[in-house]
């Protein structure tokens, strides 16, 4: 059990540093350039944790790299930099906790585990605070920017449940390089977009320099380990459900440092959000829910290793 909170609370480190990065996007980086925004995020902490792992993809790693590359940050950061542009910093990380949800329902088909009822419950009465809050938001919500975080939860959610598919087992990729490769793949696939999109680097100010200084380092490197070192431990629903401490984050730092008011509704869904978060910590009492869910995992990979093998000796 100690095991368990000790990976919950590394987990959270991420929701917390992703809840931030809203007000910091929104406040500080070039508004008319998503893609530099993109890849000026991704690349240098890529660039950053492949020097300290000192490893290269091997094998079926390259093209695992370039497909979470893809989703988890090419396609995403690019989403989450035109929603943060385009909402109030509430609504932005709000919008983004419906992920639990459907990271439980990637999770099933993908590495065979079942959401519990628990989790379910969490869930539901996450999504219901999310609701809350975004009815009571300040100011108007832009369609194109709500859709926008929502493509943002779809397309992570995939790309997370992928990462734990494909690095779960010792043998396979550590954590630090399966980040590092994401990353910089994810960099290298934006930079040359953007220079075609949107031509010349926007210029840097000082106060565009400390906003990537906080969001590549810590919202991105030291977050994205510990999100992928709590995937790898803990199952996809728990990890979801720490995900909604992005909105907590969110909110109170848009009222308190962005002057966004939080009325009595945000703080009643503020209060059912971390009530979702703490109906997903791992069990007490033996952990059975995190031991069937490795049991369903493991004879998930087993069944993956038995076909990759079937087709190695197939002619065809």
């Amino acid at each position: 059990m100690e095991g368990n909170l000790r990976w919950v609370a590394l987990t959270a480190v991420a929701p917390v540093a992703w809840g931030a990065t809203y007000f910091v996007t929104h406040a500080f980086r070039p508004a008319d350039h998503p893609l530099y925004g993109a890849a000026l995020r991704a690349l240098p902490a890529g660039l950053v944790l492949l020097a300290l792992c000192r490893q290269r993809p091997r094998g079926a790693w390259w093209g695992r790299s370039a497909v979470l590359g893809l989703l988890n940050v090419s396609v995403f950061f690019f989403l989450v930099f035109t929603a943060s542009q385009l909402l109030p910093t509430s609504v932005a990380s709000t919008v983004m906790a419906v992920s639990p949800l459907i990271m439980m329902l990637a999770a099933w088909p993908l590495v065979a585990e079942r959401p519990s009822g628990a989790h379910l419950a969490g869930a539901v009465i996450g999504l219901g605070g999310v609701c809350l809050m975004l009815l009571g938001s300040a100011g108007g919500i832009s369609v194109p920017g709500v859709l926008a975080s929502a493509a943002a939860v779809l397309v992570s959610s995939v790309g997370h449940v992928l990462t734990k598919r494909w690095n779960t087992r010792p043998a396979d990729a550590g954590v630090l390089a399966s980040t590092a490769w994401q990353l910089t793949a994810g960099g290298l696939l934006l930079l040359p977009v953007a220079v075609a999109v949107e031509g010349a680097p926007p210029p840097v100010s000082p106060s565009t320099l400390l906003a990537f200084c906080y969001v590549g380092p810590v919202a991105t490197a030291l977050a994205f380990v510990a999100w992928f070192a709590g995937l790898r431990r803990l199952p996809a629903g728990t990890v979801g459900l720490i995900g909604l401490l992005n909105p907590v984050t969110g909110v109170l730092l848009g009222t308190v440092a962005a002057g966004e008011v939080l009325t009595g509704r945000q703080l009643c869904g503020l209060a059912l959000v971390l009530g979702g978060v703490a109906l997903g910590r791992p069990p007490g009492k033996g952990g059975r829910t995190s031991r069937r869910d490795r049991a369903a995992s493991g004879r998930t990979l087993r069944r993956i290793r038995v076909t990759r093998a079937a087709r190695k000796r197939s002619p065809c």
